[in-house]
């Protein structure tokens, strides 16, 4: 389809791009080359990799998506989320799986040869993406003339063990140049907090995404390493007590803003 549209209103260096890609083959991904396009990637084979593999086999995830193979013949590639009803928006939980190739529940999924060194995935999060907002050279880089969003995070992603980047967390975060969010020695700084939406979101209990205990090198937080659970509108006391088989208008279901899906 996108090749029949070229040939009439050729695109013209246009930043377009398929979504996920999970299994598109090595052909494909040449035509998308051929094309000027780009791939955006997410990182929903980390929560949903071991329904693959009961599926389709250990084999057929190793390439899901075939990263390697997009990066090595120019294919732009941009990483992020599909959340919150696939996945967790936590960029975090992304990086560890791009580096470790591993779900969120410790299932190896890639090889190494499909897997990215930090530094490479990082830059997918933010050099990478920037190509599809067609803004390369205003954001994504820590770098004279480009925009001033930036992270001070928890740790040094680039030297703790594997295990524990799904566990960093930002203690600053400046967005245009303005701090949108400061914690532990930047608490100060702080902005007031912005309400939590929607209200039963678990993050009003827990206050976001758990770490491991502080001088506990060698023990395991369980929520800092349980996969997040993709919750859907039941985890709500009105669906909860619906019976959707006696059910005749679903509004009371959906609410005025359509599905109230979540993931936590």
């Amino acid at each position: 389809m996108f090749e029949k549209v070229n040939l009439e209103v050729p695109f013209d260096g246009l930043h377009w791009m398929f979504d996920h890609a999970e299994t598109i083959s090595a052909r494909n991904i040449e035509r998308v080359k051929a094309l000027g396009g780009g791939i955006a990637i997410q990182h929903r084979m980390a929560y949903q990799g071991e329904y693959f593999i009961d599926r389709y086999g250990t084999k057929a995830a190793e390439g899901t998506p075939p990263i390697a193979r997009m990066l090595s013949i120019g294919v732009p590639v941009g990483a992020g989320t599909d959340a919150t009803r696939v996945a967790s928006y936590n960029p975090f939980v992304g990086l560890y799986w791009l580096v470790s190739g591993k779900t969120v529940g410790g299932k190896l999924l890639y090889p190494k040869g499909n897997r990215m060194e930090r530094m490479e995935a990082l830059r997918l999060y933010t050099v990478g993406s920037s190509w599809f907002s067609s803004e390369e050279g205003k954001k994504g880089a820590i770098s004279s003339g480009q925009l001033a969003d930036l992270a001070v995070l928890s740790d040094d992603y680039f030297s703790i063990p594997e295990e524990r980047i799904k566990s960093l967390t930002s203690v600053l975060t400046i967005v245009g140049g303005k701090i949108v969010y400061a914690a532990e020695e930047f608490s100060n700084l702080a902005p007031p907090p912005l309400p939590i939406l929607p209200e039963w979101s678990p993050v009003a209990k827990y206050g976001g995404y758990a770490r491991q205990p502080v001088n506990a090198a060698n023990s395991t937080s369980l929520d800092a390493h349980k996969p997040l659970h993709l919750g859907c509108c039941f985890h709500q006391p009105r669906c909860r007590s619906l019976n959707l088989n006696q059910v005749g208008d679903l509004s009371a279901l959906w609410g005025a803003t359509g599905c109230d899906c979540f993931a936590f």
